[in-house]
């Protein structure tokens, strides 16, 4: 009997825990998002990197801008905002090229939107340099500059590590989002783009109080 009481005892008293602790995983690891199995490194180890692995040509990608762009501007400043542009194919090469242009000329902020729209509601590809060097030359931005720019060691180089990340991630589809080099969401596992971020969200605080945690010690 009195063994049976205890048991009663640590039952209730261990209870409340469990479900707490339920609660906050809401989100399941292989259910809501992926675990990389080797953790692919972050641009800066001393904040949480949110990377968004997108391609210019991908019609979800351009409706997810729509969210994830303003999303990302409300996100505290230890968490690290990225994006990498995906290659499958030969041709989502130039696509990569030119995002990387964009950011070496500082016109990304401008320009990263313009690309999208070009491709969806104005349907046009722009498959090639010169197609991109003339869309760029009509915002504004120097011809012969871009040029340059686009095919540069430096564009080149990041178009490769770029790659390399995406293979590293394990990424098959776009849009996506990979938090901290660790883990990979996409809108499959989460219902929808919103649960997207949500998972983010859920990731960037498990992340932070990890970190945390490990300072502490």
């Amino acid at each position: 009997m009195k063994k049976l009481l205890m048991s009663l005892v640590l039952a209730c008293t261990t209870l409340p825990f469990m479900t707490v602790a339920q609660e906050a995983e809401q989100y399941q690891a292989g259910t809501h998002y992926q675990v990389i199995s080797i953790p692919v490194r972050t641009a800066d180890p001393d904040k949480i990197e949110v990377n968004e692995v997108f391609w210019y040509g991908c019609s979800h990608c351009f409706e997810f801008e729509s969210i994830v762009g303003p999303w990302s501007k409300t996100l505290p400043p230890h968490v690290d905002f990225q994006r990498t542009p995906a290659i499958w194919q030969p041709k989502m090469e130039a696509h990569a090229r030119v995002y990387y242009a964009a950011k070496q000329l500082n016109v990304i902020e401008s320009m990263h939107p313009v690309v999208f729209k070009t491709m969806h509601t104005d349907k046009h590809p722009l498959e090639n340099e010169d197609q991109l060097a003339s869309l760029f030359a009509a915002h504004g931005v120097d011809e012969a500059a871009f040029r340059k720019a686009y095919n540069s060691f430096t564009v080149q180089s990041q178009t490769r590590q770029g790659d390399s990340r995406v293979r590293g991630y394990g990424v098959t589809g776009t849009p996506e989002l990979v938090v901290n080099g660790k883990y990979r969401i996409s809108a499959r596992e989460t219902g929808g783009q919103q649960g997207m971020l949500d998972v983010a969200n859920f990731l960037i605080e498990k992340e932070r109080a990890a970190k945390s945690s490990s300072k502490a010690k």
